[in-house]
């Protein structure tokens, strides 16, 4: 029988790094490019099979998890090209020995194009420039907005008050869904029971929504299976405190928030910026979802980098961290969806309104700081919340697959190596925005504890969803996998599959305390 490392064996099919991507260091700090992270694996393989020397002793050789998705990689060899045309010197790289206490990448491998710091100033200014403004009345608005393309014609009602939306919901709904019966002659018995379960279910959230007083506790049961997309932004806001249960609050309250937000940011932006913080952040919103057009819009980045700025200046504690861009995008994708009869992913906010981009940027930062202050410890020095999810995880796992856990300890591998990035960005950069949406929903269902304590029990459906595999894999070929997973074309029901799974393990083991002494 051949060895499992000859030629001749059969080896998992394996998904190739790019050259550009990124792994993290120890505290997900730093990061070391992939190429270079192989080399030093390939050189220290043979002192690894031959001593009982550990993988990690050198502190450069320490991997904690992936740092961007292969389109991240896909554009940071766009923004390359462009440097090198206009800059050919190759730029000298610094030690990455030393770690920095505030997580900031000052002049690593992270570090954006040579070209960057002559730019930023003009950036500084070009987000000032576009700084929310509520000026404008409804009626000025919705005489200059009638001709906007995908604009909802109901959009300054759903401003005021998002369940303005919940009145013809049911027959623009109905409508649609009929029309595509009636335009389809080979509509099966399956598709229409689906469509009049759509129907039905829409209904039964509405019923729980119009009310006067919102029964939390209802909706969760409801949203835990998935919230229809029409009425996830309202869901969410509720279900994360930013919206009142009670209908007469929700117009003042929401004046309010969306006016803090706007002074906040007006503020901030004119007493003198933390150029260190701001110098990330700028960095970081370019690259986040690269793939997906929505994210290369202009108006869009200028509303991260107002959001993530705000966000970071009133929490000292944390500051900016990389990974929190991400966790912006699901609350920006889904608020812009309630204004728009179109994919919000490949639409351009520049054409809206700006009061519309105001409410959807400010309603983004209130809910971002909701999910932050329920796992804002993953965020602040030392990240002692990513470091105890993670030894849960890895106490989950053993209880679970003992096989794969003793396989991965006899090939060095360890949690933090690849688990810590499904700790910082909540596994967005394992599966689409879209489906984190979905995953989302059942988060917010679960309650305070969702994004951490759930979000453990996923991870560990998730690792063991590849256990057969990655029993067949060295260490190389471990790392490689966990950091390019074949989820690409994953759907909704893969997500409510693994949403599932790891309910069934929260039901055993949730309780069970010994598993995390164990």
């Amino acid at each position: 029988m051949a060895s499992r490392n000859s030629p001749n064996s059969r080896r998992p099919e394996m998904v190739q790094l790019d050259r550009h991507d990124y792994v993290f260091d120890e505290n997900g700090g730093r990061g070391t490019p992939a190429s270079t992270f192989f080399k030093r694996l390939a050189s220290s393989s043979h002192s690894r099979n031959s001593s009982s020397a550990q993988i990690g002793d050198n502190i450069d050789s320490k991997v904690v998890g992936a740092a961007y998705s292969h389109a991240d990689a896909l554009r940071m060899e766009q923004l390359s090209l462009t440097s090198s045309r206009e800059s050919p010197e190759p730029r000298t790289k610094q030690s990455l020995s030393s770690k920095s206490s505030t997580y900031f990448d000052l002049d690593d491998d992270w570090d954006a194009n040579i070209e960057h710091d002559t730019a930023l100033s003009k950036r500084i200014e070009k987000s000032i420039e576009n700084k929310p403004d509520s000026s404008k009345s409804s009626k000025e608005l919705y005489s200059t907005s009638r001709n906007v393309s995908g604009l909802k014609m109901q959009f300054d009602g759903i401003i005021r008050d998002p369940a303005s939306s919940l009145y013809s919901l049911h027959d623009r709904s109905s409508g649609m869904l009929l029309a595509r019966v009636d335009s389809n002659d080979s509509t099966t018995t399956a598709e229409i029971e689906e469509i009049n379960s759509r129907i039905l279910r829409i209904n039964r959230f509405k019923k729980v929504l119009q009310a006067s007083n919102v029964d939390i506790g209802e909706l969760k049961k409801l949203a835990w299976s998935g919230i229809p997309e029409e009425l996830r932004p309202m869901s969410w806001q509720l279900l994360l405190g930013y919206l009142p249960t009670n209908a007469e609050r929700r117009v003042a309250t929401l004046a309010r928030k969306r006016k803090e937000y706007l002074d906040g940011v007006e503020q901030v932006f004119s007493s003198g910026l933390d150029q260190v913080m701001w110098h990330q952040i700028s960095i970081d919103v370019p690259r986040t979802n690269p793939h997906i057009k929505l994210y290369g819009f202009e108006a869009t980045q200028r509303a991260l980098e107002r959001i993530l700025y705000l966000w970071a200046i009133r929490h000292p504690a944390s500051g900016y961290v990389q990974g929190i861009n991400d966790l912006v995008t699901p609350f920006f994708q889904s608020f812009l969806s309630a204004y728009i009869d179109t994919d919000p992913e490949n639409y351009d906010p520049g054409k809206l309104p700006k009061e519309v981009l105001d409410v959807v940027e400010a309603d983004s930062f209130w809910c971002l700081t909701k999910l932050l202050d329920g796992i804002q410890d993953n965020y602040i020095h030392a990240q002692p919340g990513i470091q105890r999810q993670v030894a849960e995880l890895r106490d989950l796992t053993t209880r679970i697959d003992a096989s794969l856990v003793k396989h991965l300890t006899e090939e060095n591998v360890e949690f933090m190596q690849f688990s810590f990035r499904w700790m910082n960005c909540l596994l967005m950069r394992e599966v689409s925005v879209k489906n984190t949406i979905r995953m989302w929903d059942t988060y917010m269902a679960e309650g305070p504890n969702g994004f951490s304590e759930f979000h453990v029990y996923v991870c560990a459906a998730f690792l063991v969803k590849w256990s057969q595999q990655l029993q067949k894999m060295d260490f190389q070929e471990i790392m490689m996998f966990l950091q390019a997973l074949p989820t690409k074309d994953w759907t909704e029901k893969d997500m409510e599959l693994l949403l599932s799974e790891a309910f069934m393990w929260q039901s055993l083991f949730k309780n069970a305390s010994a598993h995390l002494r164990s």
